[in-house]
């Protein structure tokens, strides 16, 4: 690895690591393609050319590994033979340009690729076994009928690039091969007089073979930048005891990529500025300096780091606060002088500001939105892997990659969406030989779905597989000691479903390298609770299973609905709230030790968060409020005291100093200085559930201990309100 350790190198590589991430996970989709359409001669064309971009940026940042070694692949795409095996390797190509890329980037060791080039060899040369090949650089004896070489020259594309420059500049070169005397005892020594002879004739632009070679040294190739004429050089080169011939040619550096003109519906991959162009040609040729045209094009992109976009996000969260401030000190001011002319004044004011802070704000949030396709598109291969491990057929169908969601959430959601879809191809879907018996198709579909729903993403993974057997999970349940026979018997479908997202359940009934190690999905639950969403299950014997996993759009700004409990302030999402119902104490029932509520045709469960009422006539006539909320297929109603409007939250974290509660998710600021709680409705319904399977009372006055807990912590809470949740 080498390459000039400034600033700018270190920007260069930094937009490499991005864009070399891009290029891998297209390869592994063109060689997906390629496997399911072996003659495709325009898929063909399209992953050698991110082979050939990926050698060039590579080479452009010095990292001479991975740029070789995607050369000697692409050189093996251009044979245009073994067509059959060529997705299979470019598969494993992409897994070890993978990993170099990650050992660049992290610092760490490089992983082997002498397996990986042992497989390119034997493409390249079918008709000899590795051992016996002639080494790529090698080139027949004077005389000798020379057939097609692997590469056309010796060079390294750090080197091409500047020899390419030296041409763009007027320069004279020479290509000088001197074949060492066969009774040349110091070979290296050898080759570093011949590098110092020349470099006083001019500029050593490259040299071949290089310092570290471990092969023996039978000639040494030079690229020569020089006004010196050829009689010149060759006496210079000419050393007694050491040169046995000197062959000096002028060196041909052929047209740069730039202007080889792709197919025009093939679009350029993305690639860090001033590195390699891809070309649609069938050689590799000497790169030039960047065309005008990409250098306009990569103009309009501009690449910032997503603290910045955080950061900038932050300051937008307290200019919302300083707008409830505001507001707040003008309805004062409204109460105290209603006829001030000043009045109106303010008001247009603040209205001006608060569309303008609306126009902010949604631009900040659309910078950090991006497609989930950016996610989906590392699954296919997966998939694949995952079915072919299994001995199974499944075909993976991905709509709605176009969604947008938070860049910090999509991160975050990628392992439970692996372990799901693995989970699926490992569990769900039946081999073809089950498949055909039960009268399905050999091939099994799964499908991985997003899109927008309110001010959520849905993302949904559904399979046409055996379904999940709901007895058996209660019954494994009941042997691994995480649910009691009394439990078991209480709980509904829906409730014993979401066992398996449970820490250590597993119904495998022995360790494979799929499963039955007691780990996997209980990630899902874990990652979308600390989100602040929700996964729904939904199955059906013999049909498939889907998962629904439901995400809010953002971490960082919430609308929520505020209500008081006990005299305390408290705030739930308002997308969480179905509907809302006034009703009184004497309305509200006792059944099977928990409360209900008779809403319309419905029985509807209800969860207290307050402290239940004294038993007499003026508290059953006392008026309260039901918020009604839709979980999955589950619906349940919140019993608070009043409400207290809506308003737009900046959602400050909380750590464990602060509250000791898994029932706050978080905390906000009001207008008047106050601090809203946010309530966790995932672990509020997690206590309401437990409570009704243990035959105890649900949630009753939790929340007024809580709010004293707090309240004398908000100082503390306002200071530590550096980031949102």
């Amino acid at each position: 690895m080498s390459g000039p350790p400034d600033d700018r190198m270190s920007e260069l590589r930094e937009l490499f690591f991005e864009s070399a991430t891009e290029l891998v996970e297209k390869l592994n989709e063109e060689a997906l393609s390629l496997e399911k359409n072996p003659g495709d001669a325009e898929t063909a064309r399209s992953l050698r050319r991110i082979v050939h971009t990926l050698k060039g940026d590579a080479a452009a940042c010095g990292y001479r590994e991975l740029s070789e070694l995607a050369h000697e692949f692409e050189d093996v795409l251009a044979l245009k033979t073994n067509a059959s095996v060529i997705p299979e390797v470019a598969m494993r190509a992409a897994d070890v340009f993978g990993g170099l890329i990650h050992a660049y980037h992290a610092g760490e060791k490089l992983p082997d690729i002498h397996p990986l080039r042992k497989e390119i060899a034997r493409l390249a040369h079918p008709e000899q076994e590795p051992a016996n090949a002639k080494a790529p650089d090698s080139e027949p004896e004077d005389g000798a009928d020379k057939k097609p070489s692997l590469e056309r020259s010796p060079w390294s594309e750090y080197e091409r690039l500047a020899i390419a420059h030296a041409a763009a500049d007027g320069k004279t070169l020479h290509h000088v091969v001197v074949r060492l005397d066969p009774q040349c005892g110091m070979p290296i020594a050898a080759r570093q007089m011949i590098q110092i002879a020349l470099a006083g004739l001019g500029e050593v632009l490259a040299v071949h073979p290089a310092d570290e070679s471990k092969s023996p040294i039978e000639r040494v190739q030079v690229a020569l930048a020089s006004q010196k004429s050829v009689d010149q050089i060759r006496v210079k080169c000419d050393i007694p005891t050491i040169a046995q011939s000197v062959d000096i040619r002028p060196l041909q550096v052929e047209a740069p990529l730039n202007e080889a003109k792709p197919p025009a519906n093939q679009a350029e991959e993305a690639r860090p500025a001033g590195a390699v162009n891809a070309d649609a040609g069938d050689v590799p040729t000497v790169t030039g300096t960047a065309s005008h045209s990409a250098a306009t094009s990569s103009d309009n992109i501009l690449r910032v780091d997503a603290e910045r976009i955080d950061s900038v996000l932050n300051l937008v969260g307290e200019l919302i606060l300083a707008k409830s401030m505001l507001q707040q000190t003008f309805v004062e001011f409204g109460q105290r002088f209603p006829k001030d002319a000043l009045r109106g004044k303010f008001s247009d004011a603040m209205a001006f500001q608060s569309r303008v802070l609306s126009d902010l704000q949604q631009s900040v949030m659309k910078i950090r939105m991006v497609p989930v396709d950016q996610l989906f598109r590392r699954f296919p291969r997966v998939v694949r892997d995952v079915a072919r491990q299994g001995g199974k057929e499944v075909e993976l169908a991905i709509q709605g990659g176009d969604t947008d969601l938070d860049k910090g959430i999509l991160d975050s959601v990628a392992e439970p969406l692996m372990h799901i879809l693995r989970n699926a191809v490992g569990h769900g879907i039946e081999t073809p030989e089950e498949r055909t018996r039960a009268g399905k198709r050999p091939q099994g579909k799964l499908q991985l779905k997003a899109y927008h729903q309110g001010n959520q993403v849905v993302i949904e993974v559904s399979d046409d597989g055996r379904g999940i057997n709901i007895e058996k999970v209660r019954q494994r349940a009941l042997v691994q000691r995480l649910l009691k026979p009394d439990e078991a018997s209480l709980m509904s479908d829906a409730d014993t479903l979401e066992l398996i997202l449970r820490p250590g359940f597993s119904t495998a009934e022995e360790i494979t390298e799929l499963s039955g190690r007691g780990i996997g999905l209980d990630v899902v639950q874990t990652v979308l609770t600390r989100l602040k969403g929700s996964v729904q299950i939904e199955t059906a014997p013999g049909r498939g299973t889907t998962f629904r996993l439901r995400l809010p759009l953002t971490l960082a700004i919430l609308r929520a609905l505020l209500f008081r409990v006990d005299h305390r302030l408290y705030a739930l999402p308002l997308n969480a709230v179905n509907e809302i119902t006034r009703t009184t104490e004497s309305e509200i029932h006792e059944v099977e030790h928990y409360e209900v509520l008779q809403l319309r045709n419905d029985v509807l469960p209800l969860m207290r968060l307050g402290a239940a009422p004294q038993p007499d006539p003026e508290a059953a006539r006392q008026k309260i409020f039901v918020l009604v909320i839709h979980q999955g297929d589950r619906k349940f109603g919140l019993i608070v005291n009043e409400l207290a409007g809506e308003d737009e939250l900046v959602i400050k974290a909380l750590d464990d100093q602060s509250i000791k509660t898994d029932l706050v998710s978080g905390a906000s600021i009001l207008g008047d200085g106050r601090v809203v709680l946010i309530l966790n409705l995932l672990a509020l319904l997690e206590r309401f559930s437990r409570s009704r399977g243990s035959n105890s009372k649900p949630i009753s006055g939790p929340l007024s201990n809580l709010s004293d807990a707090c309240a004398s912590q908000a100082p503390r809470v306002h200071h530590t309100a550096g980031g949102h949740a």
